[in-house]
């Protein structure tokens, strides 16, 4: 396999391609559509491959393991939630691949029950692998006694004044027990007697107080709840243990209200959040040793199903936690640190950004491979301190913790300048911190918004308005991520610097619909909004390659992103295919498409990487006959996206970025060790290669790329440098008036 494609002219463009035919299927039949739910598990079972992957080391695979834990944490809270309240509303409409609500729930149960069943075989695994590595996770009665001294020490300082046990009688009802806590049911007798007693015990959670207890320096681990569970006399003196099992419930995430009936936004989204802190549980899941009788009790003290959503597990409970021990300091372990390069187009002896942009015209950025910190993070530093900046204008979906974006923006505004931002406050699970960040912002008197009522602005955009030496000029940031400087470090994706003035007067239609919450019809000369001009646009786009087509011009199409699941995309591409269009789907996750089908998608492949990095950016291909047009944004392919929240997608324009793209894509396309192909039935099939170098990863191979970019860059500016000295004198430089 070739890293780099020796044209410029897409792979896929010299495929041999199918002769248009007339269509003869009806695009309306369910049994072309696949399952929204049951391709996202299929995608799980992807990343959990990547924990059996012997050639990924130790404590990535043990990190890919914790992914799936914590994925199927978020799958039931809100996929499976979602659906038992159309269960529970009787909804009786049907999915667009024909199943109803139950039918899902009870198809996904199957294919979580075999991921399950691998999760365990990985995890005895992963601990054996750990073990011979000298990183032990051990029961408590495994320890030696000097390190069982140590544990009950730890216990007593600082474990026992944390636990609260909880009877269980007429005196005291059945306790509240929240999301995902680990719990322990015990069954306790006093001596000589023959009636039993149960008690709740809550494992205490949170930073300060890890789920694996490190005995002493040793990389010797017990879990949390099986220290505890060996100090139970300490805690229930006098009393007779008979039995003590661990227990964990998962409630349901979908509590959203409607914005429409709300009088203040804010509100409604707190009330959200309390209910769902006693939302409907929709998985219990026990210790394999409690006994059937108590199993019983406490589903039935839960109010689940027994036989649907109760599951035995044999291993660890809240796979999740594992990320504590993917984080080991053991070099040897982990893939070789990752450092971000600098962008080779930011580099320069002009320390002012804004005249690096002006020179550029616009930058493109591709995160993790180069530095969010030099890049995003400096653009709104530089802009809350220059003084000719007069106004920034940013949207916030998800932020970090210790946001250096936040404190920015709390700068200009204390600078002096007009800021304003909208906040997604309906960023599932970042409700609560969203809501925080907008007081502070409000408290530093920044103007804050909630964006259009009805949808979420899921947009990534920062705006900043200067005014330079020839009058006000635009800057822009838009972005396919969230602001976020951690998942800047794990996520793959773009941002593109500019101040095209279209751009620049684009945003300003943009962020008065957003700050103003008037729908008037707007204008846009270049970026491709939602709700209303995306999925219009991309419609369009696919029917001109259609036309291309049979016109006797070759059709290309090529999409990168999270999801497929728009029905009238996935038709529009049929369409495609049955005209002869060739399409390639790089598709991370969700897809109801089906590729490879005779007569109707034989000219479609889809394929989904995944690797160290995980995919988020998206990329949208179309050949035009030759005037290529390459488009990034923060929209993925999903009805939701599409037609319910605030999107934005921006051209990228210039012939060198356009090449940059082009080299992702066909990299992508074209690798070998990360990729699985999707077939017509919805499985998939990973690509095998036939020498070490078709073994490579296709992230490492970009990390390469970059930095020979960010290495040539650098050696450019000391050559222009040196050229500059020895030529005895400097550039005139170019100083705003």
């Amino acid at each position: 396999m070739k890293a780099t494609p020796t044209s410029n002219t897409p792979a896929s463009s010299q495929a041999k391609l199918s002769p248009p035919v007339e269509p003869v299927f009806d695009l309306q039949s369910p049994e072309f559509y696949l399952n929204r739910e049951l391709t996202w598990l299929a995608f799980n079972k992807r990343v959990l491959h990547e924990g059996q992957d012997t050639r990924n080391p130790l404590l990535e695979k043990v990190f890919f393991l914790a992914v799936v834990g914590s994925n199927l944490d978020e799958f039931f809270m809100k996929r499976i939630g979602g659906l038992k309240q159309q269960v529970g509303a009787s909804v009786r409409r049907p999915s667009v691949d024909g199943r109803l609500p139950q039918e899902q729930i009870d198809a996904c149960h199957v294919v979580v029950h075999e991921i399950l069943a691998e999760q365990l075989l990985l995890e005895r695994a992963l601990r054996q692998e750990l073990a011979r590595q000298g990183i032990d996770i051990v029961k408590y009665l495994q320890l030696a006694p000097e390190d069982k001294e140590t544990a009950d020490g730890y216990f007593h300082n600082e474990i026992y004044p944390l636990l609260t046990p909880q009877g269980m009688d007429p005196a005291h009802p059945f306790p509240f027990i929240s999301n995902l806590s680990i719990n322990l049911l015990v069954s306790v007798r006093y001596p000589e007697t023959d009636h039993s007693y149960l008690i709740r015990i809550k494992i205490p959670t949170g930073a300060e107080v890890p789920r694996f207890v490190q005995i002493g320096k040793k990389n010797v681990f017990i879990l949390l709840e099986d220290l505890v569970a060996n100090n139970l006399p300490l805690l229930l003196p006098g009393m007779e243990i008979e039995s003590c099992a661990v227990f964990r419930v998962t409630r349901n995430a979908i509590t959203e209200r409607s914005e429409e009936q709300a009088n203040d936004l804010l509100a409604m989204i707190e009330s959200a959040l309390r209910d769902r802190k006693f939302a409907e549980i929709v998985r219990l899941e026990v210790d394999r040793s409690m006994s059937d009788l108590l199993r019983g009790k406490l589903a039935a003290e839960l109010g689940v199903d027994e036989a649907q959503d109760v599951y035995d597990v044999d291993g660890i409970l809240g796979l999740r936690d594992l990320f504590q021990i993917a984080a080991i300091d053991r070099p040897d372990l982990h893939f070789a640190p990752h450092h971000p390069v600098d962008n080779p187009e930011l580099l320069g002896d002009d320390p002012n950004i804004f005249h690096t942009i002006r020179e550029q015209g616009n930058i493109l950025l591709q995160h993790p491979y180069e530095s969010f910190d030099t890049s995003v993070e400096r653009f709104l530093r530089e802009s809350s301190r220059d003084p000719k900046v007069l106004a920034i204008k940013a949207t916030l979906y998800r932020t970090a913790k210790n946001s250096r974006i936040i404190k920015y923006l709390i700068n200009a505004a204390q600078n002096g300048k007009q800021v304003a931002v909208v906040v997604e406050l309906m960023a599932r699970f970042d409700e609560s911190a969203n809501i925080r960040w907008a007081g502070f912002l409000e408290e530093a008197g920044i103007h804050v918004t909630y964006g259009i009522v009805g949808m979420k602005t899921h947009s990534k955009l920062i705006f900043v308005i200067r005014k330079d030496y020839n009058g006000l000029r635009r800057y822009a940031h838009i972005g396919t991520g969230n602001y976020h400087a951690g998942t800047a470090r794990a996520y793959v994706d773009f941002g593109l610097i500019t101040c095209d003035p279209d751009i620049g007067a684009d945003l300003t239609e943009l962020f008065n619909y957003l700050t103003s919450g008037c729908t008037a019809t707007r204008r846009y000369m270049k970026i491709l909004p939602s709700p209303k001009q995306f999925k219009k646009a991309l419609l369009h786009k696919i029917a001109r390659e259609i036309e291309h087509q049979k016109q006797g011009r070759i059709g290309l199409i090529q999409l990168k992103t999270n999801a497929l699941e728009d029905k009238d995309v996935v038709e529009g591409l049929y369409r495609a295919s049955m005209a002869g269009v060739h399409i390639d789907l790089i598709v991370r996750d969700t897809c109801r498409l089906r590729p490879g089908i005779p007569g109707l998608s034989e000219n479609i492949r889809v394929i989904s990487l995944v690797g160290r990095f995980l995919e988020h950016g998206r990329i949208y291909y179309f050949k035009n006959s030759g005037e290529e047009e390459y488009y990034i944004g923060s929209a993925d392919l999903m009805k939701r996206n599409l037609e319910s929240r605030v999107e934005v997608c921006t051209p990228v324009e210039s012939a060198r970025h356009k090449a940059l793209l082009r080299e992702i894509l066909d990299l992508q396309l074209t690798n070998i060790r990360n990729v699985w192909e999707m077939q017509p039935d919805g499985s998939y099939v990973q690509r095998r290669a036939s020498d070490e170098k078709g073994s490579a990863c296709v992230h490492h191979f970009l990390i390469d790329k970059a930095e020979k970019r960010s290495a040539a860059g650098r050696l450019a500016l000391a050559k222009k440098k040196n050229k500059k000295k020895s030529a005895g004198r400097h550039a005139p430089k170019q100083e705003d008036q």
